[in-house]
């Protein structure tokens, strides 16, 4: 046990409270305004000890900067793109913000006034994602004992927005393959069979199953920062897709004269880079297309496609967990959650079903009274 002493200030008598540590260090605590309130805090740091939870008050004056990069290292598992915007939000903001303070002083209602002027300026997901960087951060020193507790969780956040779907009909999927020209093909790949442009372009020639009409999804090749690095899809796992049949030739015409290991999109060599959206070959065939068609959405971007993919699947039958696997979704409740508009139609379905059996109970009891 520890030991409580007085002794006298200007302001009048207060108490200090020796202890020892658990690596056997002494050390103590003043300003006890009465001798009861010194016993608690003994009483309350000996039970710490003894079950384990007890903090070193000194542990938590340490600045956001120095356990930032180790937090950062800790990332390494993520991939490159993930990655790439976590830098970006440690450096714009969270670091210029925090990286000088103590953890220690760091208070709710501060973060809490950081997130809301941020979210004035900035998107909800860029504040998310800032927000989350610090939480993770402080989360690392809560179980390296250096806090009893996160100050930063608990922040009120903006909500995110879901940003507008477009589903493109039969015609207006050829309208911008035919504008597209030579990226025609791949233009009604991705809108067949719900690629992400990445797990598109990652395809090689020995992914190709003609016979099946499968493709096999093993790599994404991704941008960050200009350059292209391939890996793996985003659930980490292969996935088999199908290709509807008219695509069978134009496929086997862009393995004309390469080899199993070249690329299937392309030269077989580079990867084919994202097209830029303001004056790529993307943007000139959707502009083209818009001039044609008045309903073709004029911002349609290359991540409709692959919402499209889902919307003709759906209505052309696709149950919901065809989609799932087709879309490599972690588990049919996200495809639900993801096109739940898409499944309106089943929900007329079964009102109906369920009239038709109501209906024909009750004829049955009508006629077994008869």
């Amino acid at each position: 046990m520890g030991s409580i002493t007085s002794y006298k200030t200007a302001a009048g008598k207060r108490y200090r409270v020796r202890y020892r540590k658990p690596d056997r260090t002494q050390t103590d605590k003043r300003g006890f305004r009465t001798k009861r309130d010194a016993e608690l805090f003994l009483a309350a740091t000996e039970v710490r000890k003894a079950t384990g939870e007890f903090i070193d008050a000194s542990a938590a004056r340490i600045t956001i900067d120095e356990i930032g990069g180790a937090w950062l290292s800790s990332q390494a598992h993520l991939k490159p793109s993930s990655l790439a915007v976590v830098e970006v939000a440690w450096r714009v903001h969270v670091q210029p913000t925090w990286g000088r303070r103590v953890l220690g002083e760091i208070r709710h209602s501060e973060v809490q006034t950081w997130v809301s002027e941020l979210s004035s300026r900035k998107s909800a997901t860029v504040v998310i994602r800032a927000y989350g960087v610090l939480a993770g951060i402080i989360d690392v020193a809560v179980r390296d004992r250096r806090l009893p507790s996160n100050p930063a969780r608990g922040a009120n956040l903006p909500r995110k927005s879901g940003k507008e779907r477009h589903y493109l009909t039969h015609g207006q999927v050829q309208l911008l393959a035919d504008e597209s020209r030579s990226n025609g093909t791949l233009i009604l790949f991705l809108a067949y069979t719900g690629l992400r442009w990445g797990e598109a372009v990652g395809l090689r020639v020995r992914s190709v199953d003609m016979l099946r009409r499968r493709v096999l999804v093993q790599a994404n090749a991704v941008n960050v920062r200009g350059t292209i690095i391939p890996g793996t899809p985003k659930s980490h796992e292969a996935r088999s897709v199908p290709f509807p049949a008219f695509l069978t030739e134009p496929l086997a015409k862009l393995c004309e004269g390469k080899s199993r290991d070249q690329l299937l999109f392309g030269d077989g060599t580079s990867y084919l880079p994202t097209p830029t959206p303001k004056d790529g070959w993307f943007f000139g065939a959707r502009r083209r297309s818009t001039a044609t068609d008045p309903l073709f959405p004029p911002n349609l971007t290359l991540h409709d496609l692959r919402h499209t993919a889902a919307s003709l699947a759906i209505s052309a039958g696709a149950n919901v967990k065809a989609v799932q696997r087709m879309l490599g979704h972690a588990s049919a409740a996200m495809t639900l959650d993801t096109y739940a508009d898409l499944f309106d139609d089943d929900l007329d379905d079964v009102a109906t079903a369920l009239d038709s059996a109501k209906l024909a109970s009750s004829v049955r009891a009508t006629a077994g009274k008869g």
